[in-house]
């Protein structure tokens, strides 16, 4: 049976299609990395992945498991170069997150006082500026898409975003393919309703007229989820 992490790992693995020979890297989870690979395994094997330290991996090792084949030495200042030249699309989490899709991860509240410190801004400038972005928020509530971020650590599609892609939830793909480059409801998952992922928003969402249900992921590529993920870690991760 297949379940809502298992649809929220297509949903982000989706988001590499097309990509082609970049680094496609996940941060922050096990849902984001489980994309990237899936991704590889399947649709789009031209993909390069990496351990998450420091090798490019010539094989797709399940979650946990060292790679056995190892194409390349990728220290920092090469994975700055490729950040550099747009040759990276990395999906990254938020703290929140607003309708034009500009992130914060550094701080909640006024920042002359706020209420909580958080990691700082990282690389998001670099990666929104330069390269192709993508999200993933495993909680969807109006505390995380707010009508106005509290810092921005990432910049959206109203500050000069290169390309952002789209971001997936526990509950929906959104993406900013409107007029203005604001957030668009671009499919619910299975069980969930419009008025649901409008309910969870705290601002004002595009919603076309008719909204497609995500699809679930194939026999085939279920079984490849399998296999990375024997442990079934992406449930731990997903808010029911």
């Amino acid at each position: 049976m297949t379940s809502r992490a298992d649809v929220c790992v297509l949903a982000c693995a989706e988001a590499f299609r097309g990509d082609g020979e970049i680094l496609a890297a996940g941060i922050g989870g096990a849902v984001t990395v489980l994309a990237a690979r899936l991704a590889r395994l399947t649709f789009e094997p031209g993909l390069l992945t990496h351990d998450g330290v420091c090798l490019l991996t010539g094989d797709v090792p399940a979650l946990g498991r060292p790679p056995e084949v190892v194409e390349g030495w990728l220290p920092f200042r090469d994975h700055l170069w490729l950040v550099l030249n747009g040759r990276r699309h990395v999906m990254l989490g938020a703290s929140q997150i607003d309708r034009h899709g500009n992130t914060n991860i550094s701080c909640i509240g006024d920042w002359a006082r706020p209420k909580a410190q958080l990691l700082g801004v990282r690389g998001a400038p670099g990666n929104t500026r330069c390269d192709p972005t993508s999200y993933w928020i495993p909680r969807h509530t109006p505390r995380v898409f707010v009508p106005r971020v509290d810092m921005v650590s990432g910049i959206g599609t109203d500050q000069g975003a290169r390309d952002l892609r789209r971001v997936v939830t526990n509950l929906a793909v959104l993406d900013f393919d409107t007029p203005d480059g604001s957030m668009r409801l671009a499919s619910t998952h299975p069980g969930v309703s419009v008025a649901d992922v409008v309910a969870a928003t705290g601002f004002e969402l595009t919603v076309p007229a008719e909204v497609p249900v995500t699809r679930g992921p194939t026999a085939a590529e279920l079984d490849v989820l399998d296999r990375l993920d024997p442990g079934r870690a992406r449930e731990r991760e997903v808010a029911a």
